[in-house]
Formats: structure tokens, C-alpha cells, sequence
């Protein structure tokens, strides 16, 4: 928002708006704004939230922070342990780590508000802070997708050519890979928030729980053909990364039927190795479907949609760490290492005191 000399100005105009349309009457009211020449932006929005019975505010708080705290906890355990102990630095938990950051990113987008809305009945968000929210949440959706692909490659490689899996994924490749997928991601959303760019918008009410892409252009003033048909393809993304996913399984499971039956290990390792990822990738689009099922049915309250909706930023990232521990026979050994250590070490220490 500048002027014609180039400068930034701020401008707050009260505006008094009036829109008719030909099967309706007129409309009138007051709206806060960001003024320019090239657009306006609203000073405030205001998300609908959820609907808060008196006095149960406090309880789902502190449900919010238990689960916030749940998910820093066993994230950074996770990431804690793989960057400290030197034989879990291999491809398989590298990307693990890359996991964790992005499940983070995804819970701490959206957490945080949500425990201020509870607390303090907290529901207004100024522009640019919406489209940080709103870029955080939408990059999680996609790097988390892409990420997949990739550890979805490096198993393909690691069961069908064990013999050439060092020399394929090297150290520089796997970071080649792990950094394309979060430049794809980021390009892709920074394309989708490039046409919030001059739309003015004709509102500052959001009806959602969080920030979205479609939720604040639903407030534009004009038509935003561009942002639809972009926002429309993004399905084509999913696809993508679910044809390369299918893609590198389908392989693997050839590869484990044919060798399978002589060798037992190969079926043994196949599991070991891929079962954490496939657990988490249908967990992940279980949650998404779960968002597109509850808008199919109208008789649902609007509290259990909303919680429904964010359930894809909730229940992976908490229950990802556990599915890594468990299904990770190196990993679990390598907690449990770490912990007893340090529960040896201290009642050496208490007992030399």
C-alpha cells in the first residue's frame, strides 16, 4: 500500500459503504480500512471462533495447551535425539527431522491463537498477521505432501536397489531433495497469497477458527478469477504427489512379492522401513477427508465442523512422534537410551552427594 511517490502511507478511513444488488435491497454499514490508490485492506479481522459456552473457556485452554505441549514435547524429543545421535544420521530420519519441522510449523500456526481465544475470548487478527497464519497453515498442507514424496522416493530406492542405494542417495542428493520439496512448497503458496495484492476487501469477518486463502478472499470486493482457477489446480498437486507416492509403493510391494518368498528379510525390511511413512501419509489424508466429509453434512453443528477442521493441524503432528518411535526400531532404542543414561547419571550423582 503506497502512494503515487513511492512512499508508505497509512491511512485509516472510516467509510461509509452502501452496495445494491438487482434481487436484493441495499445494504449499508461501517467499515475500518487500510486506504490507497491501488487498494484497501481492513485495520482488523474478526474470526467467528468457536462457540464458547460460559465458563468452559479455562477447561478448553488448557485441553489446547495440553495438546500444544504434547506436540512440542514429543517433536522435539523426536529431532533432539536424531540430531545428536551420529548412527541415526542417515537419509530415512534426516527427512524424519524435515517432518518434524513442518508439523511444528502447522501446530504453531494455529494453537497458540486458538489458546488466546479461549482464554480471553481473543478473536481479532490485524491483515498481515492473518496472512502470515494463513501462509504457515497452507505451506504445512504442502510441504507436508511433498516431503512424503520424496521419503517416499528414497524408500523405493532403498528396497528395489539396496545395492545402489548409497551411491544414489548420497549426502549431497538427499539434501538436494529434502530442499526442493520446501522450495516447491513455498513457491506454490507464495504464488496462491500473491493475489491478495491489490484486492480490496469488502469485510473484516471471517468465518472460520484460523486464517485461510479462500476464507479472506471470500471478503473481496470484485471477482478474483485468477485466485480460483490457481487455488482449483492445487488439487492437481495433490495428485502428483499421491501418483509418486502410489507410484514408489506399488514398486516396492512387486519388489516384495517377487524376492519375498526366498528371502524373508526383504519382506522384514520392507516394513521396517516403510511402515512409518505409510502410517503417517493415511493418517494425514484421513484427517483431510475427514474436513471434506463434515461439509457434506449441514445437520452437523458448527462447533464439531470447526473442531473437524482442525483436526489435520491436531492429531498429525501429536501422534507422529509415536508412530516414529514405535514402528523405528533405531529410534525407540535411541530414546530409551538417551533417557536411561541420564536416569543413571543422576543417581550417580545422588549417590556421590
Amino acid at each position: 500500500m503506497f502512494s503515487g511517490s513511492g512512499e508508505g502511507l497509512l491511512v485509516l478511513v472510516v467509510e461509509y459503504w452502501s452496495s445494491s444488488t438487482p434481487s436484493g435491497p441495499c445494504r449499508t454499514g461501517t467499515r475500518a480500512w487500510y486506504g490507497s490508490k491501488s487498494g484497501s485492506q481492513p485495520i482488523v479481522f474478526e474470526l467467528e471462533g468457536f462457540d464458547v459456552p460460559p465458563g468452559q473457556g479455562p477447561l478448553l485452554f488448557f485441553l489446547a495447551l495440553f495438546v500444544y505441549m504434547v506436540v512440542l514435547l514429543g517433536n522435539g524429543v523426536v529431532i533432539c535425539v536424531i540430531m545428536t545421535d551420529r548412527s541415526l544420521h542417515r537419509p530415512m530420519f534426516v527427512m524424519i527431522c524435515h517432518l518434524v519441522v513442518c508439523d511444528l510449523l502447522g501446530a504453531t500456526a494455529v494453537l497458540p491463537s486458538l489458546m488466546m481465544h479461549f482464554l480471553m475470548g481473543q478473536k481479532k487478527i490485524s491483515y498481515l498477521p492473518a496472512i502470515a497464519q494463513g501462509f504457515c497453515v497452507h505451506t504445512y498442507g504442502a510441504a507436508i505432501q511433498t516431503i512424503l514424496a520424496v521419503m517416499a522416493y528414497d524408500r523405493y530406492v532403498a528396497v528395489c536397489e539396496p545395492l545402489r542405494y548409497h551411491s544414489i542417495m548420497t549426502s549431497a542428493r538427499l539434501h538436494s531433495c529434502c530442499a526442493v520439496a520446501w522450495i516447491v512448497a513455498l513457491l506454490l503458496i507464495a504464488v496462491l497469497f500473491s493475489f491478495h495484492m491489490n484486492v480490496p476487501l469488502c469485510g473484516s469477518f471471517l468465518q472460520h477458527v484460523y486464517c485461510s486463502n479462500r476464507i479472506i478472499m471470500n471478503l473481496a470486493c470484485t471477482p478474483t478469477p485468477m485466485s480460483d482457477i490457481y487455488g482449483h489446480s492445487g488439487k492437481h498437486q495433490d495428485t502428483g504427489m499421491f501418483i509418486i507416492i502410489a507410484f514408489s509403493y506399488i514398486r516396492i510391494l512387486a519388489a516384495v512379492l517377487k524376492h519375498g518368498r526366498t528371502d524373508s528379510s526383504i519382506r522384514t525390511k520392507a516394513f521396517q522401513t516403510c511402515a512409518s511413512h505409510l502410517v503417517v501419509y493415511v493418517l494425514y489424508e484421513i484427517a483431510t477427508l475427514i474436513i471434506v466429509i463434515s461439509y457434506r453434512f449441514p445437520s452437523i453443528t458448527k462447533n464439531i465442523t470447526k473442531f473437524l477442521s482442525i483436526l489435520f493441524i491436531i492429531v498429525p503432528p501429536a501422534i507422529n512422534p509415536i508412530i516414529y518411535g514405535l514402528v523405528s526400531k533405531d529410534l525407540c532404542s535411541s530414546i530409551i537410551k538417551r533417557f536411561s543414561t541420564r536416569t543413571v547419571h543422576k543417581n550417580r550423582l545422588s549417590v556421590l552427594q
